[in-house]
């Protein structure tokens, strides 16, 4: 019997970039009976929904948006009607480089906190969305879910404190939690703009204006891509596993790509293959290596990816060539050091974020 079809659903930032997509596979595909978002709209964005909010008698009347911070009261209430959690909710990795302490707040406490209403109230899954940032940069590759994990930023740290968080839960009370490390996700709805924004929007958006990509250091850091709708996919073929219930299980594409091949093949996606990338200092905290070991995922549900890197960047170019903003207007959200507190805050500044899971890069 399917865990989601007909389930009362409860998704965490899931007005985000992989939230908002794994509510599509919920309603579309899943069969589930509600959906229920809660999302600050910070970094998420209601128009990732728009096509499922009721609206003039449009939309879906199972989804509903909640807009509250995951460490509100309000939040936590929602879990009490909910047969199966998905918390995605977090706040990125360069985000914690300018606010660790919110960053722990949102990623680590609010974690622990949904975790102990959802053993109160009896839900029936919980799966905590962590990410691959947990690592570190690769000791071995392939890597699988035994590989050692020495974050390199409070936000791989943070992300790691909510996994034992959740791990405990299950080894201490039966409770039915499965944790979901995502590698690198892209697709469309992805950041470019602001503390959340990624490399390979980013660097859409920049050979869209005629403009060349930055590349932070030598450009030879290796990532792992999985489209954002085979990330959907897994996280709820995951939630079905019943054999899930207590594992670690990664999620990623098995293909290591590099920045400077990244690059290049956005340029020539992009119709600028002339557009050589401008060199600049390594980034703080910056991974060195990832690509996971998909063996445990596939055994569990048989998951594998289907879209390729090649097709998703070349439908994720014609997404951004087909978005209302021109893409100068998105070049001018772009911070090129987005890793450091924006300009008129502190380090301790409360945003009040809460985005989706799943590692930026």
């Amino acid at each position: 019997m399917s865990t989601l079809r007909g389930a009362n659903v409860l998704v965490t930032g899931g007005a985000g970039f992989i939230g908002s997509h794994l509510v599509d596979e919920l309603v579309q595909r899943r069969g589930a009976a509600t959906v229920t978002v809660v999302d600050s709209l910070v970094n998420g964005r209601r128009e990732n929904l728009a096509h499922h909010l009721p609206d003039d008698g449009a939309g879906d009347a199972r989804v509903r948006l909640v807009a509250e911070d995951v460490r509100s009261e309000t939040a936590l209430d929602l879990v009490d009607g909910a047969d199966v959690v998905f918390h995605l909710a977090c706040l990125g990795v360069r985000h914690s480089l300018h606010d660790p302490r919110e960053n722990h707040e949102v990623n680590a406490t609010a974690t622990l906190e949904l975790l102990e209403r959802a053993r109160a109230a009896g839900v029936g899954r919980f799966v905590h969305v962590s990410s691959s940032e947990v690592f570190g940069t690769a000791q071995y590759a392939p890597m699988d879910e035994k590989h050692p994990t020495w974050p390199e930023t409070v936000y791989g740290g943070s992300k790691l404190a909510g996994e034992a968080y959740a791990r405990a839960a299950f080894r201490t009370h039966g409770m039915p939690v499965v944790v979901v490390r995502p590698f690198n996700t892209y697709g469309p709805r992805s950041h470019f703009e602001g503390d959340s924004g990624e490399v390979l929007p980013r660097t859409i958006v920049r050979a869209l204006c005629g403009l060349p990509a930055f590349v932070y250091g030598d450009g030879e850091q290796t990532r792992d891509f999985l489209h954002v709708t085979d990330t959907a996919r897994g996280l709820a073929e995951i939630a079905e596993c019943d054999a899930a219930v207590g594992r670690t299980v990664n999620v990623g594409s098995g293909a290591e790509l590099t920045i400077n091949e990244l690059v290049t093949t956005v340029a020539r996606l992009a119709g600028r293959p002339d557009l050589d990338p401008v060199r600049l200092e390594a980034r703080p905290g910056d991974v060195r290596r990832l690509l996971v070991d998909n063996t445990l995922v596939r055994e569990l549900t048989g998951f594998t990816p289907r879209t390729t890197f090649e097709q998703g960047v070349a439908e994720l170019v014609d997404w951004f060539r087909g978005r209302p903003e021109s893409p100068e207007a998105m070049l001018d959200r772009i911070e090129d050091r987005n890793w450091v507190a924006p300009s008129g805050t502190t380090a301790d500044a409360t945003s009040g974020a809460t985005a989706g899971a799943g590692v930026v890069v």
